[in-house]
Order: structure tokens, then C-alpha cells, then sequence
């Protein structure tokens, strides 16, 4: 129990940060449309892709973080931690969509070029950049890895924004046509990789992967060191959300290992869930103890004398 203290003050910190920043974002977003109509600016456009996943993603994160607060219920008995999964697979597909018809818009642009006045392309620029670094500002300071995840989405737009002003200043400096254009192609560029890389981050976790950072060997063979432990298998490291990882194994123990180390709720149980999680962070493990000659049958170990075994 006491791994919960002041969990619920950071979360609450987290949400006021998330909703500021979301607030933030969506101004620049609205500032963004207009500077894109009345300058005609494929950059600004580009980089309102940025923008507009932020303001999912930003959303998407608090709404999570307060889903994540309602407890488990009968018929969703993991939460509603998947619900910041889905939302960010859709943020990745509606990303990619803006990439490809930003690029696509951009190849055509440079056969036929469109002026774009620089006065108003920096104009924008700078409101956009300025409320990108606000963002970060007030994300900086959350502890959650969704508010993390969050701070790079602005991250990202922030450099979005650096193109734009690049393009703005060729612009005014050398009246080049293309500079609108190549800056679009740039934030692009920028786009394409974590569009690719959260949609396989997506993908891997609702196909039950094994979370980053955790070697599944390694897991295996530290609990086949646990002392009485002679076997395991039906291991399965899996995650909820990137916050969540899980484990459950089969731990078969020889009858000398249920005389030393004890099969009841100490011992094997105890020691195998600590290193569980002090080496890999598993928090939430699910641990069946079977005797070695039953193992095949997955029948626990008897009970210690006195001790009824429930039906």
C-alpha cells in the first residue's frame, strides 16, 4: 500500500500541466490556420500537421491520465489503460496522412512555385515558436512518461516552427521561391520517422509485445536462479500501456525446493517477485508454483500442513 502515497497529487499535477499546454497548443493551432490562409505558406501548413497531432496527442494524454485513475471494474478488469494506446495509433494515422499529402503537395510546388510573402511567414513563425517553447515550459516539470511522450510531440513542433522561420528569413534575405518549399520537405522529413516509429510502437504493444528495455531471456533466466526454482515456462512479459509492463510464469520447484523454499505465500513467491521487480520494474506479476513431478498437469504444490486448500 504504500507504494501508492502521493501517486494521486502527481497525477493531478500532470493533468493541469497537460490541460495547459493542450490550451497552449490549440492557439497556436488557430494561429497557425490563419497565417497558412492568408500567406498561402505550404510550410506553415506543413508545420500545422505538428501542430494538430500535438493537440491530439496532447488531449489524448490527458485523457488517458484520467482514465487512468478510474479503478478496474468487473468487465474491464485491466482499466482503461489501452485507451492511450488506441488514441496514439490514431494520432500516428492521422500524422502520416498529413506527411504523405504535405510531400505530395511539395513535389507539385516545385515545378510551379507559389510566392509566399516572408513578412508574414515569420510572423507566424514566431508565434508558433514562441508558444512551442511556453509548452515545453510547463511540460517540462511532469513526472509521468505520458507527459514525457507529450513534451516531444511539442519538441517536435518546435523544430516545425525553426524551418518555418529558416524559410522566412531566405525569403526576405534572397526572394528565392523554393525556400517556402524545401522548408516543407524538411519538417517532412522530420514528421516521417516518428510517424513510422509510433505506429510501430503502437502496433507492438496491442499485439502483446515484450516492453522496450525488458529482455524476456534475461527475465527467464533470473527466475530459474531463484533457489528451488527447477523450471519455467508459459512466461509472457507483456504491457497494458508503455507504463504498464506485466508479467506471468509457471515456476515448477522440485519437492526439496518446496521443503526449503517454501511454497506458500513466501519464499519462492517472495523472492521471485522482488527481483522481478527491482531488476526489470515489474511491477504487477503473476506467478503460479507447480511441484516438478506434476508439472505437466500444472498442479501447485501441497499446502502446509493445517492449511486448507481453497476449491
Amino acid at each position: 500500500m504504500g507504494h501508492g502515497h502521493g501517486h494521486g497529487h502527481a497525477g493531478e499535477d500532470d493533468r493541469r500541466r497537460l490541460a495547459l499546454a493542450l490550451g497552449i497548443t490549440a492557439i497556436v493551432g488557430v494561429v497557425g490556420v490563419v497565417g497558412a490562409v492568408l500567406t498561402g505558406s505550404l510550410a506553415l501548413l506543413a508545420d500545422l500537421g505538428h501542430v494538430g497531432t500535438d493537440v491530439v496527442a496532447l488531449g489524448t494524454a490527458l485523457a488517458a491520465s484520467a482514465l487512468a485513475a478510474r479503478p478496474p471494474s468487473r468487465r474491464r478488469t485491466f482499466g482503461l489503460g489501452r485507451a492511450e494506446v488506441l488514441g496514439a495509433a490514431l494520432n500516428a494515422v492521422l500524422l502520416l496522412g498529413v506527411t504523405v499529402w504535405v510531400a505530395v503537395e511539395a513535389v507539385d510546388r516545385l515545378a510551379a512555385p507559389t510566392a509566399v510573402p516572408g513578412g508574414g511567414l515569420l510572423l507566424y513563425g514566431l508565434v508558433g515558436l514562441v508558444g512551442n517553447v511556453v509548452a515545453l515550459a510547463v511540460l517540462r516539470r511532469g513526472g509521468g512518461m505520458n507527459v514525457r511522450g507529450a513534451a516531444l510531440h511539442v519538441l517536435g513542433d518546435a523544430l516545425g516552427s525553426v524551418a518555418v522561420l529558416a524559410a522566412a528569413a531566405i525569403t526576405l534575405t534572397t526572394g528565392w521561391a523554393y525556400a517556402d518549399t524545401v522548408a516543407s520537405l524538411v519538417i517532412v522529413a522530420i514528421l516521417l520517422p516518428r510517424t513510422v516509429a509510433l505506429l510501430r510502437e503502437t502496433g507492438h504493444v496491442l499485439l502483446e509485445g515484450a516492453p522496450a528495455g525488458i529482455d524476456v531471456d534475461d527475465v527467464h533466466t533470473t527466475l530459474l536462479d531463484v533457489d528451488g526454482v527447477a523450471e519455467v515456462h508459459d512466461l509472457h512479459v507483456w504491457a497494458i500501456n508503455d507504463r504498464s509492463p506485466a508479467v506471468s510464469a509457471h515456476l515448477v520447484i522440485s519437492d526439496a525446493g518446496c521443503t526449503t523454499a517454501d511454497c506458500g505465500p513466501h519464499g519462492v513467491l517472495d523472492r521471485a517477485t522482488h527481483l522481478l521487480r527491482e531488476r526489470f520494474g515489474l511491477e504487477h506479476s503473476t506467478l503460479q508454483i507447480e511441484a516438478l513431478e506434476h508439472a505437466d498437469h500444472e498442479q501447485a504444490c501441497d499446502p502446509p500442513a493445517g492449511v486448507l486448500r481453497r476449491r
